[in-house]
């Protein structure tokens, strides 16, 4: 399994290069989407790099499991990052779910999982 995690870092960093892209076009719900994919895959290379599965959509609950538990700011930013409900048009109490997202939160997104990635970085190796 650990001989996997650079593909899941790898990857981690794709989807924030996504991200960046997506917030660049104005599609801030799909920068939002690729920056918690961005987290979710970053997170996941972390257990892998320790041996470990890792399953789930939640980053904050990897970021918890983690052997050496992440520092408890990264877990309340990605916090943030899983309450983007992009995925879904139910995701919000009404409205297409583009029209929740805007610059600030796709800003915001790419931050924060920006800052789990290179967490990431410095515990995968």
């Amino acid at each position: 399994m650990a001989g996997r995690s650079s593909d899941w870092l790898k990857q981690a960093v794709h989807d924030l290069e996504q991200a960046r892209a997506s917030q660049r076009d104005g599609r801030h719900d799909w920068a939002c989407f690729a920056a918690h994919q961005a987290a979710e895959n970053a997170a996941k290379a972390m257990h892998l790099a320790r041996g470990q599965d890792a399953s789930g959509q939640a980053v904050a609950t990897l970021l918890a499991e983690l052997p050496q538990r992440a520092p408890a700011a990264l877990i309340g930013k990605a916090r943030v990052l899983d309450n983007v409900a992009t995925r879904y048009a139910d995701g919000h109490p009404g409205g297409a779910p583009f029209e929740h997202y805007g610059a600030l939160q796709s800003e915001q997104a790419i931050d924060y999982a920006g800052e789990i990635l290179e967490y990431a970085r410095t515990e995968v190796g």
